[in-house]
């Protein structure tokens, strides 16, 4: 196999939740300019649509689907129709997220339960759901997204205990979710993201630019290509012997 051939995603298909816009949308990009076919789903419909449709220009095969990924019956509606139009899930991207930001003595418990609910909760039945399929395949990719924000405490400006919180549980999820299905042949990786800016962490960056960019070798924040690469390799064979793996992609902000 050449080395170019090892990134292909030629006749594979993959899920991406929220991928209708922000980091979900850059990685369904890919995957399409990949070869991939590709399942847009989230809450928006609209916004699902619209890029299920930019992904069917790109000449690969594209479903949009709603669905709330705290809620069982829409998470399997997702993989059914999945299966159903491609036969197959060989990529699962947890991208879905959300966050609420307030003190931490001041975090009201209804926020936390819907942070963590989204993020962690989601995540789970997401996995569950295209494992089962990847299990009967002995083959697939989970890559799941946390943040830089999950491996410890951050800066005074990030006020999102329940949302660092969430990140530092996904990546506990997926080495453990490595383990237990790295004998069926599924690799399950996370991606830890910087600062890039999108709808969620748009006022965050507003309220703590300088001090991002101090402590961003880089000296700058993610574009719309960044994540691109690293989407790519771990659902590509390029990285069949790698699971269990949380990937930064932060602008070299974890090295201080």
């Amino acid at each position: 196999m050449s080395i170019l051939h090892m990134f292909s995603l030629e006749g594979k298909t993959a899920i991406v939740t929220g991928g209708g816009r922000g980091l979900g949308a850059q990685i369904a990009e890919a995957y399409a300019e990949a070869g991939a076919n590709v399942v847009i789903c989230s809450r928006n419909a609209e916004a699902c649509q619209e890029m299920s449709e930019k992904i069917k220009s790109m000449g690969v095969g594209s479903l949009a689907v709603t669905c709330d990924v705290t809620k069982p019956v829409d998470v399997q509606n997702v993989v059914s129709q999945t299966v159903g139009r491609f036969g197959t899930v060989d990529i699962l991207v947890n991208n879905s997220g959300a966050s609420w930001s307030a003190p931490t003595e001041d975090m009201p418990l209804e926020a936390w339960n819907k942070v963590l609910d989204v993020n962690v909760t989601g995540t789970f039945l997401m996995s569950q759901a295209a494992a089962k399929v990847m299990i009967k395949q002995r083959s697939g990719k989970i890559i799941n997204i946390a943040s830089i924000a999950g491996f410890g405490g951050t800066p005074p400006f990030m006020q999102t205990i329940g949302y660092n919180t969430s990140k530092g549980a996904i990546m506990t999820m997926t080495k453990d979710m490595a383990v237990k299905w790295g004998p069926h042949q599924i690799n399950i990786n996370a991606i830890a993201p910087g600062f890039f800016p999108t709808k969620m962490s748009k006022v965050l960056i507003e309220h703590g630019e300088k001090m991002i960019m101090q402590s961003t070798p880089l000296g700058r924040l993610g574009n719309d290509s960044d994540l691109k690469g690293a989407a790519l390799f771990l659902a590509s064979s390029a990285s069949n012997y790698i699971t269990g793996d949380v990937l930064k992609v932060d602008g070299g902000a974890h090295a201080f």
